[in-house]
């Protein structure tokens, strides 16, 4: 596939995951960026590896373990850079977990991707059935964005929504549901972080 790195020729045990950061992780860390080369983050010139290693960081402050960090730095590899054949690649090279977690992270792996809306109300039904491992790393996911936001609305104000799909309402909507059910599936500090931003993003938007 278009992007990938070859993976170096060493073996790998995937089958018990250590808070011990490895080779493999550095080889993630070459891939992300790799394939995301060409992206800037939403309506910036920001390299869109900022947010890969953002939510990484997040990731691995809340305790995630090599498995989880990896899956951190792919979560959008199938939504944004290839689909199935991704998901197929991140399998062979990093293993099952690590391509169930991506899976889960992923709310579309088609082009053209569906509805917003019914994009995101599905991915909101869908959390209730994923698993803690997943639902960590997505949580870190969603974190790194709302810090963005309100960093952003703090700098350009309202003009920020005009970048985002859903627009102020409905961005205001999806991270507001989103605190809600992660409060409710992950209930600790992490997901109050969630939960201050998307206060500090209503307080900003009003």
């Amino acid at each position: 596939m278009t992007g990938s790195v070859a993976p170096p020729d060493q073996g790998w045990d995937m089958e018990n995951p250590s808070s011990i950061l490895t080779d493999r992780f550095d080889h993630a860390l070459a891939y992300a960026s790799r394939i995301h080369r060409l992206q800037t983050r939403k309506g910036s010139q920001v390299p869109y590896v900022s947010h890969l290693l953002g939510v990484c960081a997040i990731a691995l402050e809340n305790g995630a373990d090599e498995d989880q960090a990896i899956a951190a730095l792919l979560h959008d590899a199938v939504e944004d850079q290839g689909g199935a054949e991704r998901l197929a690649e991140i399998e062979r090279i990093y293993g099952p977990r690590v391509a169930r977690i991506v899976a889960h992270c992923t709310d579309a792996e088609t082009e053209p991707k569906p509805p917003w809306r019914e994009r995101k109300e599905d991915y909101l039904a869908s959390l209730a059935a994923k698993p803690v491992e997943s639902l960590q790393v997505s949580l870190a996911d969603k974190t790194h964005n709302a810090g963005a936001i309100v960093a952003d609305l703090q700098v350009y104000g309202e003009a920020v929504w005009e970048r985002f799909t859903g627009g102020r309402e409905g961005s205001l909507w999806y991270y507001r549901a989103l605190a809600d059910e992660f409060t409710r599936q992950l209930p600790g500090a992490s997901s109050r972080r969630l939960s201050r931003l998307v206060a500090e993003m209503e307080k900003l938007s009003r």
